[in-house]
């Protein structure tokens, strides 16, 4: 397996457990009053501070384990990193578009925040799954 593919599926797993991670911290609050009246800033903060940190140390993890020839990247990840990134990259402008529209309909900035968190949440997930998706059917460049 090429470290590129391991990299698509830490993140993979990384969004997924810090994804459910804030989703029960939040839901796990909300009481009788109104989901957007919980307290949720901070929870988001440590969860995506956290994957960010987790996913740092597990790609240098996965560095330092593969052996020497299977850390060179060749000229086809490189297209399957930038095939997975733009795959991805969709939902970044759909959750600014979507954060924009929540502004402009005056919803409370809770929703804002969680739309444009998912947002990122699918697009890591749709990109990473598109790389590997392509390492494991093959690639075949336009």
């Amino acid at each position: 397996m090429a470290v590129e593919e391991k990299r698509a599926w830490i993140m993979i797993v990384v969004t997924v457990v810090s994804y459910a991670v804030y989703l029960a911290l939040v839901l796990g609050r909300s009481g009788d009053g109104p989901i957007a009246e919980e307290p949720y800033a901070a929870a988001l903060l440590w969860t995506v501070g956290s994957a960010i940190a987790a996913s740092i140390l597990l790609h240098i993890t996965v560095a330092l384990l593969s052996p020497e020839e299977g850390r060179i990247k060749d000229q086809r990840d490189r297209e399957i990193h930038h095939f997975g990134d733009h795959i991805g990259q969709s939902f970044v402008v759909v959750g600014g578009v979507a954060g924009l529209v929540l502004a402009m309909a005056e919803a409370d900035r809770f929703w804002i925040a969680n739309a444009i968190y998912l947002a990122f949440v699918l697009s890591a997930l749709l990109g990473s799954a598109a790389k590997i998706f392509a390492y494991r059917t093959g690639f075949q460049p336009w």
